[in-house]
């Protein structure tokens, strides 16, 4: 399945950094109007009901146009099918490899960004601060049990899975004129794109590019999925574990 169409930087940016800034912006919103409710919770049910969607709905409109149908066609453009016991020990590696930015990489971007971090937060209501686990555990038993079923979901299957249809399938393939560059590009748009959560950027960049350049060069987004969905499985289970405990 081969296809010439492009995108280009800039309506890239525009169409990345324009969804996810009326995402955050919805989310912030709505965390300060719903105080009740831990901001976390309001996140992931903003994430799974408007942001995954628009990225869904961009994908298919796009295969719409240019094969004619609604499908994943748009983000398989020049896919080629691997073993999957190769996709797992690549995942596997690169999981690896992220597991040790995060005793390196994290921790020095943490250190350095402290100070502004802080700074924001302060202009923010305290639960708008996820590292907060005490504020999380002072919610009822129930909320609290409802955040981690929800955030699992989110954060394990649903949003690893679009993401990476998202960004190593359909925008990779439709700036491939960039060549070599295309996974750079596009890593570094996916790590801004985390407008709520805008301080550990390095660390996102470090992690992903060589899961994305592994996926370009393989032509396979499906390592950089299982990769990601194994990075994400191992914080969201070390999140909920300090949350429930």
């Amino acid at each position: 399945m081969e296809n010439t169409a492009q995108i280009g930087f800039r309506k890239t940016a525009a169409m990345v950094f324009g969804t996810t800034g009326l995402f955050t912006a919805l989310y912030l919103t709505a965390g300060i109007a719903l105080p009740q409710l831990p901001s976390l919770l309001i996140f992931c049910i903003l994430g799974a009901l408007f942001l995954m969607p628009a990225e869904w709905f961009l994908m298919l409109r796009q295969s719409r146009k240019d094969f004619g149908k609604y499908s994943l066609s748009a983000a398989l453009i020049g896919q080629e099918k691997q073993p999957i016991i190769k996709i797992l020990f690549s995942a596997l590696i690169l999981f690896g490899m992220a597991g040790i930015f995060s005793f390196t990489i994290l921790s020095l971007e943490n250190r350095l960004l402290f100070t502004l971090r802080e700074r924001l937060l302060s202009f923010l209501p305290v639960g708008f601060d996820w590292n907060n686990i005490e504020y999380i555990k002072s919610f009822p038993e129930n909320i609290r049990l409802a955040t981690c079923i929800v955030y699992f979901a989110l954060n394990v299957f649903i949003g690893p899975i679009t993401e990476e249809f998202f960004f190593r399938g359909y925008l990779t393939a439709y700036n491939s004129k960039y060549g070599k560059w295309t996974p750079v590009m596009i890593t570094i748009i996916f790590s801004l794109y985390h407008f709520w959560l805008p301080f550990q950027n390095i660390f996102r960049i470090f992690v992903f590019l060589p899961m994305a350049y592994t996926s370009y060069r393989k032509k396979n987004l499906y390592i950089c999925m299982a990769s990601h969905i194994f990075c994400n499985l191992f914080s969201t289970i070390s999140f909920i574990t300090a949350i429930m405990n």
